[in-house]
């Protein structure tokens, strides 16, 4: 890790959080709202089978360098999943393409129970505003997916500042 790299959570754009096919009651923004690892009860499971597509959109650009993702729930965690980014609407059609994914990645089960980071390919995240986490399938075979935590790692880019307090201002 290198010495600049921070938790980027405290860049989310939490407005614009969205994850399809989340289950009503346990949502992406319940374990990232307070823009830090969440530690508390909450998680996000899935609602309609075991995928999830998570679409994180930050305040203003980022490099990321690692992600970690932590389940208490072994067999419902995460295993493949697959990363994209600057992507504004994305659905499960769009990340089924092999072509538009950036990274692909296998977790084992010590990488979810632990939440260790995972180093992703650093060229090819350098001008991030959006991450997009496309959960495929999870470590049991589950019908649902659970992820209790997720954190992201890396560095604003130099120049660019925070623009999601912006508004546009009516002609008087």
């Amino acid at each position: 890790m290198a010495e600049q790299d921070i938790s980027l959570l405290q860049h989310l754009d939490t407005p614009q959080l969205t994850c399809l096919n989340e289950n009503p009651q346990h949502t992406l923004k319940s374990i990232v709202a307070s823009k830090t690892k969440n530690t508390g009860s909450a998680y996000v499971l899935s609602d309609a089978d075991e995928q999830l597509l998570l679409n994180i959109p930050f305040n203003q650009t980022v490099k990321i360098r690692s992600i970690a993702i932590q389940s208490s729930n072994i067999p419902q965690a995460p295993k493949k999943i697959r990363l994209l980014t600057n992507r504004p609407s994305l659905n499960f059609e769009d990340v089924e393409d092999e072509h538009s994914v950036l990274q692909e990645i296998d977790l084992s089960e010590d990488d979810v129970r632990e939440g260790k980071r995972i180093d992703l390919r650093f060229v090819r995240f350098q001008s991030v505003t959006s991450l997009h986490i496309f959960v495929v399938s999870n470590q049991g075979g589950e019908d649902e997916t659970r992820i209790d935590a997720i954190d992201i790692f890396g560095m604003p880019v130099m120049g660019t500042r925070d623009v999601s307090g912006l508004r546009k201002v009516e002609d008087e």
